[in-house]
C-alpha cells in the first residue's frame, strides 16, 4: 500500500536548503491519545490501514517535505513563474518533484483506490497535506487543485467523465483547476459573465475570462483541467443559473488521447506578494470562437451545488496550508531563540559582565514563544477534530450508524472557523516568528520572512474571511434547525462538567466556561437583531464573533490535551522526551485559557454593545482629499 522508493539520490534535485520542520510527537498525540483514530483503522472504509501504516506514513511524507519539496521552497519563489511561448514555467525543480510526488503515492491518499488513491484516512490526509504545504506551499497548490477538481468530477461526472478524467488527474497525468472568478465579479460570483452556449453535439462553445486561477497552466502535466462555471442561454440570474463546465487546455478525443488545443489561452500570471511558485493565471476561454466543454453530469443550473464540493475541500485546505506555514515559522523561531544570544539574563541584567544570554531565556521571547505554540497546536487540534468528523461520517456511512448526520454537522460548522480562524493567525503567527529573529527575520537569509509573505494569502482566496464569518453566522449556526451549534456547545459543555474540579487545569476551565456561555449567547444577539431589522449590524460583528468561537474551540481542545497530559505524565520518567512533551501541552492550554480566552468575553461585549458607527460615517467624512 505504501510506496516509498521516490528518492534516487543520484537524480535528486538540488537547488536549495530545505528549512521546514514538523513535530511529528504531535501529530501521532492527535492520532493516538487525543482522538483515538485506531479506533477506525482495520475496518471499513479504513480495512486496510492500521496504526503502524499511519505512523509509517507520517515518517516518510515528512522526509520527502524535507528532502524534495522543501529544497525548492526558496527557489521556487526567488525564480518565480513565466510565460514562455505562451505556455507557463514553473520554477525549476517543480516538474521532478511533481513527477517524485505521484510516484510516491502522496498526492492522493484519501482517494478510493478505483481512481488510484489509497483509501487513508482523512486525519491522517490532513497531517500529510500539512507537511507538504508548510514544506512548500506554492508546489503544494497545483496537486491539491488538481485532486480537489477530481474530487468533483468523481462525484457528479458521468460514468464516461469519470473514466476520462478522475484517474488521470490524479496520477499526475494531468493538472486541474477551478475557475470561479472573473474581473467584474470578483467574490460576487454570481455576477459571471461566461458563457456556454450549447452544441448540436451536446457539448457546449465556452467564451469568457477569468482571474486568479491557481494552476490554470503549468508545464508539469500534459495536460490541464479546468473547472469553469458559465452561464447556458435562458439561464436565471445569480448563482442559480451557473453551470459547471469540464474545459480541458487540450482537447481530448474519443480514444481518450490529447487532441488539438481547446482555445484556452493564459494572457498573464500575476506578480504577487507571496507563493511566487504558484501560478496565479488570467485564463481567457474562447477568444477564436474555438473553446470547447462539456457539463458536468447532466443537469444544467447545479453548478453551485457541484462547486461547493470543491470549495468546502478547498477552504478546509486553506487551514492546513495556514497551520502548516505558521508551524514551521513558530519551530524556526525557536530555534533561532535557542541558538541567539544577545543580552544578559533578566536575572542578572544590572551585572555588566554576565555573560550573554540565549534569546529564549528573555521573558518576552518565551511569552512570544509560548503563544505561537498554544496557537499551532491548537489550530492543528481543531483542523484534526473536523478530519475525524469527516472519518466517522465515512465511518457511518459503511456502517449504517445514526450519529452520522451529527459528525457531517460538525464538519459543515466547523469549516468556516478552520479556514478563517487559521489563515488569519497563521499570518499573525509568521509576524510574531519575524520578531523572535529581529532584524535577522526581516531579511531573506531565515525562512519566516517568506513565510509571512505566502501567509497572507490564506486569508483572502477560497473565500475571504470575511465571507467565512458571514456563511458562520446566517447559515451555519441555524443549519439543521441549529441542532449543529447546539451539539459543539454540549461538547463543550461536557468537557467543563467533567474537568472543573481538577487540581491543575481548574481555574483554566473556568475561563473556557466563561467563553462557552459567551459564545452561547451571542445566538441571541443576532436572532434580536434579525427580528428587530437591524440585520446590517451582523457585518460588523461576524468576523469577531468567528474569532469568539473558534477561540472557544481551540482553547477547549488545547485544555482536553493539557488533560490527557496529566493524566498521562504520572507513568513517565524523569527526563523522557515525553516529560517535557506532556509539561508543554499543559503549560499551552493554561497559557491560551489565560491569556486569550478572556477576549471572547470582551469581543461578545463589544458586540452587544452594538456600535454602529462604521454604518453611520459618510464615505466623504473618511478622508477630505
Amino acid at each position: 500500500m505504501v510506496r516509498a522508493n521516490y528518492l534516487d539520490q543520484e537524480r535528486a534535485v538540488s537547488t536549495g536548503i530545505n528549512r521546514y520542520k514538523a513535530d511529528l510527537r504531535d501529530f501521532r498525540f492527535l492520532m493516538f491519545e487525543q482522538f483515538g483514530v485506531e479506533e477506525l483503522l482495520g475496518k471499513a472504509p479504513y480495512a486496510n490501514w492500521g496504526a503502524e501504516e499511519c505512523s509509517m506514513v507520517l515518517d516518510e511524507v515528512y522526509r520527502f517535505a524535507c528532502e524534495v519539496t522543501g529544497p525548492l521552497n526558496a527557489s521556487g519563489d526567488a525564480q518565480g513563474c513565466r510565460i514562455v511561448d505562451g505556455r507557463v514555467k514553473v520554477p525549476d525543480g517543480y516538474k521532478e518533484a511533481w513527477n517524485k510526488l505521484y510516484e510516491a503515492g502522496w498526492a492522493a491518499l484519501q482517494m478510493p483506490e478505483e481512481f488510484g488513491g489509497q483509501a487513508a484516512p482523512h486525519t491522517l490526509s490532513a497531517l500529510t497535506a500539512e507537511m507538504l504545504s508548510g514544506s512548500n506551499p506554492a508546489f503544494n497548490m497545483y496537486p491539491g487543485l488538481a485532486l480537489g477538481a477530481a474530487e468533483v468530477i468523481g462525484t457528479f461526472g458521468t460514468a464516461r467523465q469519470k473514466a476520462t478524467y478522475t484517474k488521470r488527474m490524479l496520477d499526475g497525468t494531468w493538472g486541474g483547476t477551478m475557475c470561479l472568478t472573473e474581473p467584474q465579479a470578483g467574490s460576487d460570483v454570481g455576477s459571471a459573465s461566461t458563457t456556454a452556449k450549447k452544441l448540436a453535439d451536446g457539448r457546449y462553445a465556452i467564451k469568457g475570462t477569468k482571474i486568479f486561477i491557481s494552476g490554470g497552466d503549468h508545464d508539469m502535466a500534459d495536460n490541464v483541467i479546468h473547472l469553469v462555471l458559465a452561464r447556458v442561454d435562458d439561464a436565471p440570474a445569480g448563482t442559480k443559473g451557473l453551470s459547471l463546465f469540464i474545459v480541458p487546455r487540450m482537447r481530448i478525443t474519443d480514444d481518450g488521447v490529447l487532441g488539438v488545443h481547446n482555445d484556452v489561452h493564459v494572457p498573464s500570471i500575476e506578480h504577487k506578494m507571496g507563493i511566487n511558485g504558484s501560478a496565479t493565471c488570467v485564463v481567457s476561454f474562447g477568444d477564436d470562437d474555438a473553446c470547447i466543454g462539456e457539463l458536468v453530469g447532466l443537469v444544467e443550473n447545479h453548478g453551485m451545488m457541484q462547486m461547493f464540493k470543491m470549495m468546502n475541500g478547498a477552504r478546509i485546505s486553506v487551514g492546513i496550508q495556514g497551520v502548516a506555514v505558521a508551524s514551521g515559522a513558530y519551530l524556526n523561531a525557536l530555534d533561532y531563540a535557542r541558538d541567539r544570544k544577545q543580552g544578559s539574563s533578566i536575572k542578572s541584567f544590572k551585572d555588566p559582565t554576565a555573560p550573554r544570554a540565549t534569546i529564549i531565556e528573555h521573558p518576552n521571547v518565551r511569552q512570544d514563544l509560548l503563544d505561537m505554540k498554544a496557537r499551532v497546536e491548537g489550530i492543528r487540534a481543531m483542523i484534526f477534530k473536523l478530519a475525524f468528523h469527516q472519518d466517522m461520517v465515512h465511518a457511518a456511512e459503511s456502517r449504517g450508524d445514526a450519529n452520522e448526520a451529527y459528525h457531517q454537522g460538525q464538519v459543515d460548522l466547523l469549516t468556516p472557523l478552520v479556514k478563517a480562524y487559521s489563515s488569519d493567525q497563521s499570518f499573525r503567527v509568521c509576524e510574531k516568528a519575524i520578531q523572535v529573529h529581529g532584524g535577522m527575520g526581516f531579511t531573506r537569509d531565515y525562512p519566516v520572512e517568506q513565510a509571512c509573505r505566502d501567509s497572507k494569502i490564506f486569508s483572502i482566496y477560497e473565500g475571504t474571511n470575511a465571507i467565512q464569518s458571514m456563511d458562520l453566522v446566517t447559515r451555519k449556526l441555524m443549519q439543521n434547525g441549529g441542532a449543529n451549534a447546539k451539539a459543539f456547545i454540549d461538547d463543550v459543555v461536557r468537557f467543563i462538567e467533567a474537568h472543573r474540579d481538577d487540581a491543575l487545569l481548574a481555574d483554566a476551565v473556568k475561563n473556557l466556561e466563561k467563553a462557552q456561555k459567551a459564545v452561547g449567547a451571542m445566538g441571541m444577539t443576532f436572532a434580536q437583531w434579525i427580528t428587530t431589522g437591524q440585520i446590517s449590524r451582523i457585518p460588523l460583528a461576524s468576523e469577531r464573533f468567528l474569532e469568539m468561537m473558534s477561540e472557544l474551540a481551540v482553547g477547549w481542545l488545547l485544555l482536553e490535551q493539557a488533560a490527557i497530559a496529566v493524566a498521562k505524565e504520572k507513568d513517565v520518567a524523569d527526563g523522557h522526551p515525553d516529560k517535557f512533551f506532556y509539561e508543554g501541552k499543559k503549560a499551552a492550554a493554561i497559557y491560551f485559557a489565560k491569556n486569550v480566552l478572556p477576549g471572547v468575553v470582551t469581543k461578545s461585549l463589544i458586540i452587544q454593545g452594538g456600535d454602529t458607527s462604521p454604518i453611520e460615517i459618510s464615505d466623504q467624512a473618511f478622508a477630505t482629499i
